[in-house]
């Protein structure tokens, strides 16, 4: 009793690091309902472990009572590997491990034989606790699980941000250089072993090493959305200011045409407004019938143009403004200074991805210029980060000056499904 009143301080520092870990997790915004259960969990087999380590001491050393000893060895022995299964959850939540926990099933009926034969362990007539064949089957285990833990952080966290796995790497350090204390250096001089000390110092490393986890998954998200903003305010005005000058030239030219192009230019507009609230996926029919309103208004200013869509698929979404910009860039910067400029918008359902063809048969440009940053092809830049970003999907260009450009999208399946849809043929002609 006397070691205990000495130790009373660590033991305490103990708890109150279990209780600063409760109160963190309970007050964290950050952290998921799903971790946060798990975190409580840890803490609580933490403080039952701290329990477990005092009355084993106990009843080594101040009062000899075999049975009640045997069973506080067998509750040590099995919430130890659990512990490490529960960091698991905290490391992939979605995963089942029913493997381990077949294994920690195992574990536990070798050490439960302690209460009626020698197999794992018991305590003899001294007191004296004696191991049997399957004596070190918990540590055993607990190394498999040690192993599989590092592996489980590097698959999740390595190839992203290779510093992420440090944290868990070292708790795995600690864990290790504690078993050898305990077993090589002090035995069993202490009420409390240098393990569960160990083992509630990485509960608390890995709470820290969630929480800036999921600071920087949050952080990231927002920044993705700010950029997507940044891009959709970008987008907005060149559209704006390029449809009003076109209604512009149609008054002074065309006054009869005028009001039916506003009518179009209205709706546009309403769906392009619509549009800066959009941060998710909208169906590819109603970017299809944005880009037509655009098309038709340009086809209207340029008689020259023709605007063709053959749309074989069109069950699936997409980020608003993306393909509206790039019919948008054939006509501006393709087929205005043709004497007969052509346009074709052309959907596919592929293998494993929806396809969109935007080709035209302007004068084309250098591929190569699209990455360099002169604000010429920023609208493609914009598209192709957004689909990338938004969806998993890619955009290619492929151009030859004098001949054309064809912008191919593609945008991978929802689900594996194959998706019917009717076949729509649609050739648009001037007004």
């Amino acid at each position: 009793m006397l070691k205990i009143q000495t130790d009373l301080p660590c033991i305490l520092l103990l708890m109150m690091l279990l209780a600063g870990l409760s109160f963190m997790d309970l007050n964290d915004r950050y952290i998921q309902p799903s971790h946060r259960r798990i975190i409580f969990i840890i803490a609580a087999l933490d403080f039952s472990l701290i329990m477990q380590n005092l009355a084993s001491y106990y009843l080594e050393l101040e009062v000899s009572r075999p049975l009640l000893r045997t069973v506080v060895s067998i509750y040590g022995y099995t919430v130890r590997p659990l512990l490490l299964i529960m960091f698991f959850y905290l490391v992939n939540p979605k995963l089942k491990y029913r493997p381990a926990w077949c294994i920690f099933g195992v574990n536990t009926v070798i050490n439960l034989t302690a209460l009626f034969s020698h197999l794992c362990f018991w305590i003899d007539e001294r007191n004296h606790f004696q191991r049997g064949p399957l004596g070190y089957t918990c540590h055993n285990v607990s190394v498999i699980f040690l192993v599989y833990f590092v592996y489980l952080t590097v698959k999740e966290y390595g190839r992203a941000q290779k510093w992420l796995v440090a944290i868990p790497i070292f708790n795995v350090l600690l864990i290790i250089g504690s078993i050898i204390l305990d077993t090589k250096i002090v035995g069993h001089e202490y009420p409390v072993t240098y393990l569960t000390a160990a083992v509630i110092c990485g509960s608390v490393f890995f709470y820290v090493w969630l929480h800036l986890l999921l600071v920087r998954e949050h952080e990231e998200a927002l920044m993705a959305q700010q950029r997507i903003q940044i891009m959709m305010t970008q987008i907005q005005p060149h559209f704006l200011f390029n449809t009003i000058s076109t209604i512009k030239v149609l008054c002074l030219q065309q006054p009869e045409k005028a009001a039916d192009i506003t009518d179009k230019f209205g709706m546009y507009l309403r769906q392009n407004l619509d549009s800066l609230g959009q941060t998710g996926l909208i169906p590819f029919r109603k970017e299809l019938e944005h880009t037509r309103l655009y098309s038709d208004i340009e086809m209207v200013r340029f008689d020259s143009i023709r605007v063709e869509y053959d749309i074989e698929d069109s069950q699936f979404s997409m980020p608003s403004l993306t393909l509206q910009p790039m019919v948008e860039n054939a006509i501006r910067h393709g087929v205005r200074v043709c004497e007969e400029g052509i346009v074709r918008v052309v959907t596919r359902l592929k293998d494993g991805y929806h396809e969109i063809i935007i080709q035209d048969n302007g004068c084309g440009f250098d591929p190569e210029k699209i990455n360099e940053d002169d604000g010429a092809h920023i609208g493609i830049r914009n598209v192709r980060e957004r689909l990338q970003s938004m969806c998993g999907g890619s955009l290619t260009v492929d151009s030859v000056i004098g001949e054309g450009t064809t912008v191919t999208i593609r945008i991978p399946l929802e689900s594996p499904e194959k998706r019917d849809g009717d076949k729509t043929v649609i050739t648009i002609t001037k007004l």
